[in-house]
């Protein structure tokens, strides 16, 4: 029997060692073609496997032997790398096992990981760029990707619970848009902050090994700490910090590199929660009836740090002083400099005022304002509009009920006429089913419901009381006299039930008294807010609309004049591929910034810029007007599809409009979408190539060149007077490579459901 072909679960660990220890002391070991077929790991059980490995010492050993080259751990890795089109391609057709095993054993790769045989080098692949004056880009193969993709989720089990709350960036659930709410929700009464800004500068032996020790104080793994070593010696992982290629979606970053930075930083981040703890010690928090006014008539406000990190942005707030502020700054400084070994950009690295200046951070603007800036009263406007919507109400609603009570008349005389027409013919009529009930309860409402109207006017019931009540000679006393008693009792009887039911006195008194109560309820609001927009500052995110604006203008979409073109490069794609394009820039700008303030302007951009730009682009295409193209794609761009069905991708104004924070969602990467261009080659090549996807295998591919902005427009991403700032660059080696896709995965890097680290740039194919 063979042990090393049995399903790796928690429960068969010890037995799964012992074998690998057997066979690794065998000269005859198993061929990868008489193993069984292994299932991947799901969440509980992977982290059940990983926290098994945790010594009496405090720390985890055995990783690499034990979990990493476990076959049912690699099959995990490479599940998490296949993408969403081709999981669900595949599930019908073949297991996750077979799918993988059509380009590599991942019980070869887990043997050559448990015996150290796996040769890391051999999967790193240098990407020459076309122009000789370029850099050459090291990009791992995919059985590299997968391991390293095993050593992510075996990072991310042991330290994504042991990452403070304001570390953001490379964990589930904590993007971009969770720091932003965090901001936006918790930061209270800023007064100064300041951005943390490196020099462009990569990881090199020094930082790693200083990472290397940070890891093994919680890892006593050797092999794991070598693996490492070797990747970061060999180019298969690369972290440049400073620039704009982390958390983009680009081919020279990974996942692995974005937990590395938090277990790098892990340090620093609890250096600033133990600081922050001891300021809120030192300034405990006063509730409002505690509140001493002084003599210049200040609200208390209690010294608070804040701290928001996303990979290698940081970002410090203050609610106290500025020398303050700056004792902290030095403080920072001093940590990343001396005991990270990090070189910070001092003149970038500068204490702003939160309330009269912007800082930029996370690609959005930061500025502390009143809450009425972000809730502003409504204008005359808008009353006017709300006014005249209550009208239309009013109005709509006395048309329903006349006519409720037209229809209610034409159905009692119905049922008069029919009652009458059977009293006509004989003193009793018969019915072939009982409907006297039935017309008793609607008469019953509907007599209930006009009873109800009636007391709910007060000038009828003012009206009605009037008449009954006054003038009448039996309230006379001498004439009350020489009257019987049983009408005079009748008559007091009558009076009564006049003023308990008619008399508009109380329901005048509650009317004011409810118009009282929300008047003070108003000018109490009216105080809070006002009290509230002066004693309190919330933090205001906005777009960079110039530098948007500047992109728009870089790409292409608009001339010079701030008008929106066609872009000539499209031109080889089809119809669909064109609007693909552009629907995947559209909607990644639109999730990006739908947390901002200002995120109409954002849509205005898309809307008119990008959508006039796509129908320009169609029109000039196929040599035609624009009132031509509009016609034809219509309005939304709608294509035909492979079915010859209609489809719309690009995002129509009803779905713009109702874009906004409320469904706030971690944005996808924006840069590579609106950097990258994909061409269909004209030429006859022979496309007998699978795709580039990982695990897809499809062979119906065709060749797309990719082509870069920054090539495209001889432009250096460096120089920030001809580049977007903050605007990321996929690595030139990359411009003018051939990758083979199939018609899904080419439609998901169009349409930036996938990005280039979801693609096996190693497989490129060398056309002239």
């Amino acid at each position: 029997m063979n042990l090393f072909s049995r399903v790796v679960r928690c429960r068969d660990l010890p037995l799964l060692i012992s074998s690998f220890r057997k066979l690794s002391s065998s000269s005859a070991l198993p061929q990868a073609s008489s193993l069984n077929p292994v299932n991947p790991l799901t969440q509980p059980e992977l982290k059940t496997l990983v926290l098994k490995q945790y010594a009496k010492n405090g720390k985890f050993s055995g990783l690499v032997h034990n979990v990493i080259a476990l076959p049912a751990v690699l099959l995990t890795a490479c599940q998490n790398l296949t993408t969403p089109q081709t999981r669900s391609g595949h599930e019908s057709r073949t297991s996750p096992f077979e799918l993988v095993s059509e380009h590599f054993s991942v019980h070869e790769m887990g043997r050559e990981l448990f015996l150290n045989r796996f040769d890391i080098e051999a999967g790193c692949v240098p990407m020459v760029p076309f122009e000789v004056k370029g850099e050459t880009l090291v990009l791992p193969n995919l059985k590299l990707k997968v391991l390293i993709e095993a050593i992510r989720m075996v990072f991310e089990v042991i330290y994504d619970e042991r990452f403070v709350t304001f570390a953001y960036g490379g964990r589930a659930g904590m993007g971009r848009h969770t720091a932003v709410r965090y901001l936006k929700g918790s930061v209270e009464n800023p007064s100064w902050w300041f951005a943390v800004k490196f020099n462009p500068q990569k990881f090199y032996s020094l930082h790693v090994n200083r990472l290397c020790k940070f890891i093994e104080e919680k890892i006593d793994d050797r092999a794991l700490i070598d693996l490492l070593r070797r990747l970061f010696a060999s180019g298969g992982l690369s972290i440049e910090l400073g620039g704009c290629n982390i958390g983009r979606g680009f081919p020279q970053e990974s996942g692995l590199c974005s937990i590395l930075l938090n277990i790098y930083f892990n340090g620093f981040d609890k250096e600033i929660q133990n600081l922050r703890l001891q300021v809120s010690r030192d300034n405990p928090k006063i509730g409002s009836d505690e509140v001493v006014r002084t003599s210049s008539n200040m609200f208390y406000k209690p010294m608070k740090i804040y701290a928001v990190r996303y990979l290698d942005e940081i970002l410090i707030i203050t609610s106290g002083s500025k020398v303050s502020t700056m004792d902290l700054m030095k403080n920072v400084l001093r940590y990343l400099e001396g005991n990270l070994e990090l070189k910070v950009e001092r003149t970038k690295t500068a204490i702003h005022s939160a309330v009269s200046e912007k800082i930029s951070f996370l690609g959005m603007e930061l500025q502390a304002v009143p809450p009425s800036v972000l809730n502003p009263p409504m204008s005359e406007k808008a009353i006017r509009a709300r006014k005249k919507y209550l009208r239309q109400k009013e109005v709509k609603a006395i048309e329903l009920k006349n006519a409720r009570e037209r229809n209610r008349k034409k159905l009692g005389l119905k049922i008069m006429s029919h009652v009458f027409k059977k009293l006509k013919r004989g003193a009793q009529f018969k019915f072939d089913f009982h409907i006297v009930d039935e017309v008793g309860e609607i008469f019953r409402t509907w007599a209930d419901e006009v009873v109800q109207e009636f007391l709910g006017s007060l000038d009828d019931r003012y009206n009605w009381h009037r008449m009954l009540s006054s003038g009448n000679f039996l309230s006379l006393q001498h004439i009350r006299d020489q009257l019987p008693r049983e009408l005079v009792d009748a008559y007091d009887d009558f009076r009564e039930q006049v003023d308990k039911h008619l008399t508009p006195i109380p329901a005048m008194k509650a009317l004011k008294e409810k118009e009282r109560r929300e008047t003070e309820e108003y000018e109490q609001k009216y105080a809070e807010r006002t009290v509230s927009d002066l004693t309190r500052l919330c933090i205001k995110v906005n777009a960079p609309i110039e530098l948007v604006r500047k992109a728009v203008k870089m790409v292409g979409f608009t001339n010079n004049m701030g008008r929106p073109q066609p872009i000539h490069l499209l031109f080889a794609l089809e119809d669909a591929d064109i609007v693909k394009w552009y629907a995947g820039v559209g909607r990644r700008w639109l999730e990006f910034f739908c947390c901002c303030h200002n995120f109409k302007m954002v849509k205005t951009i898309v809307t008119y810029h990008l959508r006039f730009s796509c129908i320009l682009t169609l029109a000039e295409k196929h040599e035609s007007t624009k009132r031509d193209a509009m016609k034809h794609y219509s309005k939304d761009l709608k294509v035909s599809d492979t079915d010859e069905t209609e489809v719309t991708y690009f995002p129509t104004e009803k779905e713009v409009k109702m874009m906004g924070d409320r469904n706030l969602s971690d944005p996808k990467p924006v840069d590579g979408a609106l950097t990258l261009a994909l061409i269909r080659l004209a030429c006859e090549v022979d496309s007998s190539h699978s795709c580039a996807a990982h695990f897809c295998g499809r062979a119906d591919t065709i060749l797309y060149r990719v082509r870069l902005l920054q090539n495209r427009l001889n432009v250096n991403p460096s120089n920030e007077e001809k580049w977007v700032p903050g605007l990321g660059a996929i690595h030139e080696s990359v411009n003018r490579k051939c990758l083979p896709l199939c018609p899904l995965h080419r439609d998901d890097l169009f349409l930036g459901e996938i990005t280039l680290q979801d693609v096996d740039l190693t497989s490129c194919v060398d056309v002239d």
